[in-house]
């Protein structure tokens, strides 16, 4: 059976984004938010959640 990754909503892409910008690595990302990596990879290229602004702090 295979495994589902949850949706990424808005918020989740923000904090993606400021942690990208924090040059963590997108695998410890994936990892952190149980994720598949190429939806980490989808945020950091702007294919999905083009429009949203990284998460202030963290």
């Amino acid at each position: 059976m295979r495994r589902v990754s949850p949706d990424v909503t808005p918020e989740m892409a923000a904090k993606i984004k400021r942690y990208l910008l924090n040059n963590m690595a997108q695998h410890e990302i994936a990892a952190m938010f149980k994720i598949n990596q190429g939806r980490v990879s989808e945020i950091k290229t702007g294919k999905k959640f083009g429009d949203v602004a990284p998460a202030a702090g963290l």
